[in-house]
């Protein structure tokens, strides 16, 4: 009995055995995957921002003034128009609620001549009001007005046209206007008084005024309009009857803010030029 116990133990145990060896693994069950993090790919720089070139016109300097011209008027107003931006018949603008929409007429080839003139001659400049700045321009203790419009051609450029007024017979009176540019093609920037002197920032190299318009450009200074990389500062002093270039034209970077202006950039340019002739 023993033995044949021993024996029926002997069996199961090699039967188990052999049942144990034939387990396999299954072949269906994936191996376990390891995970490889992206590539750290660098991002593209952020386009740099389109300067807001109206910011220091439209700050809150100077825009109170407790004498008559403070009171007065300029978004309903009539106003002459500079040389370059007149109306076909010579005609003033008059701003209603700050604002004249140009009038555009459009001519084609296929129009006769007659008609063309015609339709030139109802063309009309627009104008809309930016501020008005209150500065003792002139020296005598009394405030002038500054009334800054804005050109509109009926597309994305701002030329301004810049008013000074000064308060007589209870009513205000033209004693200098200019026009500036477009944006960085000399358009304005600021305007303030600094010691006794009208300040006159524009856009550009070595831009500055003389009577009514801004002067032309020098020689290399053509950039993108949005994104002006100089400014030239000018200053003017009353004589009595108008306004004088008083100093030097000073032409900054707006790229290296610590680089010294360049006095009078454009007679250095027209020399250059006049050397290699």
């Amino acid at each position: 009995m023993k033995i044949c116990f021993i024996f029926i133990f002997t069996l199961l145990m090699t039967f188990f055995s052999g049942c144990g060896s034939q387990i396999e693994p299954d072949q269906n069950i994936d191996a376990p995957t390891t995970i490889i993090p992206p590539a750290n790919l660098s991002q593209p720089s952020p386009s740099p921002e389109i300067p807001d070139l109206q910011a220091e016109l439209l700050d809150g300097r100077d825009k109170i003034s407790a004498h008559g011209l403070g009171t007065f008027d300029f978004k309903n107003y009539s106003y002459a128009l500079p040389r370059g931006w007149e109306n076909p018949d010579g005609s003033d603008i008059e701003l209603v609620n700050g604002l004249v929409k140009p009038v555009e007429a459009g001519v084609s080839d296929d129009m006769s001549n007659e008609e063309k003139a015609d339709l030139k001659a109802t063309r009309r400049i627009g104008l809309s009001y930016v501020t008005t700045k209150y500065l003792d321009a002139t020296g005598d203790g009394e405030h002038e007005a500054i009334v800054i419009l804005k050109i509109e051609t009926g597309g994305g450029a701002i030329p301004q046209v810049v008013y000074v007024y000064s308060w007589k017979d209870g009513g205000a009176e033209l004693i200098w206007m200019f026009r500036t540019g477009d944006r960085a093609d000399g358009g304005l920037k600021d305007i303030r008084v600094e010691n006794g002197l009208v300040t006159v920032e524009l856009y550009g190299q070595d831009r500055f005024i003389l009577g009514q318009i801004e002067t032309g450009k020098i020689t290399g200074d053509e950039e993108q309009l949005c994104c002006p990389t100089h400014f030239t500062r000018s200053q003017y002093k009353w004589n009595g009857t108008s306004f004088l270039l008083n100093g030097k034209r000073l032409t900054y970077s707006n790229i290296d803010k610590t680089a010294p202006p360049i006095e009078n950039l454009g007679d250095i340019v027209n020399a250059k030029e006049k050397d290699r002739k």
